[in-house]
């Protein structure tokens, strides 16, 4: 029963996903073009987020290399675009942030807790810092422009990579590699007693979250067509997809795709509503998810979901116990009152004819 029970989640998990990529793949025949320049958007924090979760989710370590990681391509792309068709590019800058994240888990993971944490969000700094200066000092340039590449063709790239992103997470999470980062995210010495290369495995699941956040940036330089180092290497993207999975629950893939796609939406219309209270409306609704929403919106539609269950269960087994109430017991009182009424009627009619 429960190896048929996995199999099952298996194959619904693995039909979103096909669904999913199906819907992006023809929504540029139905849908308009302000819809597709949103669908990018979304697509690109949906890629971070899902990135993120590749190695902070199971493991409960948290990241905040996804500017330097993302940046590495975005900036990758700038210098690259006009000697290189965008594929090579996309592979290139890949290519880069595996390698950036390998160092950086190489130097970090072997550390816990806060070491990780204010390591890998030094690393996004020092990195914007050494290019800015670069840029002013040896190159003499404020910023590059980068070709644009086409709404429809940044659309496909990103489409691209959200399937590929997924593909990765749904055979790491079935595989005994993804039982591996769960065991270090309950117990980390008790994963290492047992016999995995905890750092070995940490650093490589960190390296390959970092190509999709590489292939990303990539493609977005050619959408915002301007870069410098504080658009490339932003520190809210460092942030915004840790709250998104939040937001969303980590614990099953279809939380941080929907804490990215709300998220994403709720930054655009707080940006456009109210553009001098955005820090701080973010900075709020960061604390109420983490006080109230511990577990993500995903968890709290799935506890909804067994509440309706269970009570609907309960319904019908009260349905259920009233009908065999009144088949065993209301039933034949019924009919017998019934009876005595009819025949007491019958005889009355029959005293009156006399």
């Amino acid at each position: 029963m429960l190896i048929s029970t996995i199999f099952s989640k298996r194959k619904f998990a693995l039909s979103m996903i096909i669904l999913s990529i199906v819907l992006l793949g023809i929504a540029p025949r139905f849908a308009p073009p302000y819809t597709i320049i949103s669908l990018i958007t979304i697509l690109m924090y949906v890629i971070l987020t899902l990135s993120w979760t590749i190695f902070s989710g199971p493991t409960n370590y948290i990241s905040l290399a996804t500017a330097a990681l993302f940046g590495v391509g975005v900036y990758t792309s700038a210098v690259l675009n006009k000697s290189l068709p965008l594929i090579v590019i996309v592979i290139i800058s890949g290519l880069l942030s595996f390698i950036l994240a390998l160092l950086i888990g190489s130097l970090t993971l072997r550390l816990k807790g806060v070491y990780f944490i204010l390591f890998t969000f030094g690393v996004t700094a020092l990195i914007r810092n050494v290019i800015q200066w670069w840029e002013t000092h040896i190159t003499l340039t404020v910023g590059r422009h980068v070709p644009s590449a086409g709404n429809e063709t940044v659309y496909a790239y990103m489409v691209t990579i959200y399937a590929l992103t997924l593909l990765f997470i749904f055979l790491l999470q079935n595989s005994s590699y993804g039982m591996a980062l769960q065991g270090i995210g309950e117990n980390e010495d008790a994963a290492e007693h047992i016999g995995i290369d905890v750092t070995r495995l940490k650093v490589l699941t960190f390296a390959f979250s970092a190509i999709f956040m590489g292939a990303a940036g990539a493609v977005m330089a050619t959408r915002w067509r301007y870069i410098d180092p504080t658009i490339a290497f932003n520190p809210l993207l460092s942030f915004l997809p840790v709250l998104m999975a939040i937001f969303g629950g980590t614990w099953l893939l279809g939380g941080p795709i929907l804490g990215a796609v709300i998220f994403t939406l709720l930054q655009e219309y707080l940006i456009t509503e109210y553009p001098y209270l955005y820090m701080l409306l973010m900075g709020l609704i960061l604390v109420i998810v983490i006080l109230y929403l511990p577990g993500g919106l995903l968890t709290l539609i799935m506890r909804l979901y067994i509440r309706l269950v269970i009570q609907w269960a309960k319904t019908k087994f009260q349905i259920q116990m009233l009908k065999t109430r009144w088949a065993e017991e209301w039933r034949p009182k019924v009919s017998m009152a019934l009876a005595q009424w009819r025949l007491r009627i019958q005889w009355r009619m029959g005293m009156k004819r006399k």
